[in-house]
């Protein structure tokens, strides 16, 4: 299933591309946008890359980039299809985009996507327990926590607990 554009007043999901690297390595590359991802920052806009060719090519997965109207990506959202009905999202944002509530648009749109036309039953979030704003914008969205996975990750900044976090379709 090809991955759709989406759209709400002020926000375009459009497809994930190879060419968002460079506007993307402003996230990817920042090392305090990138502290709780399982890998350290990205050194340069190749790594992004690379970054990228290796998402669009998972089986099962949607990736948009976050943008105001279409143009360049101010962050990206992909939801993973993991097995049937059931999803896990994930986004991060340029540091200048953050705060202005795209994300959180962003959310709700792919949530909206994955529990209609792609039918899900539940999407769930894997999100390091020091990541407030990432907890909080998964509440803000109607996602509870389910539970805590100890030691679940192995990261740059040691190894890590994973607050699980999920939402079902109403």
């Amino acid at each position: 299933m090809t991955t759709q554009t989406l759209t709400a007043p002020g926000l375009v999901l459009r497809p994930l591309e190879l060419a968002d690297a460079e506007a993307l390595y402003a996230a990817h590359g920042d090392a305090e946008s990138h502290q709780y991802w399982s890998s350290p920052a990205h050194k340069n806009v190749e790594e992004t890359r690379a970054y990228i060719e290796e998402t669009l090519a998972i089986k099962g997965a949607h990736v948009w980039a976050i943008t105001e109207s279409g143009g360049a990506a101010l962050g990206r959202i992909a939801l993973f299809v993991l097995r049937e009905g059931v999803g896990e999202i994930g986004v991060i944002m340029r540091p200048e985009a953050s705060g202005r509530g795209l994300a959180s648009k962003a959310l709700d749109l792919v949530l909206a996507h994955g529990f209609g036309p792609l039918g899900l039953h539940r999407v769930a979030a894997d999100i390091d327990p020091d990541n407030s704003s990432s907890i909080s914008l998964f509440l803000r969205a109607g996602f509870t926590q389910e539970g805590v996975l100890r030691a679940n990750w192995k990261t740059h900044i040691g190894v890590r607990d994973s607050v699980i976090m999920a939402k079902l379709k109403v």
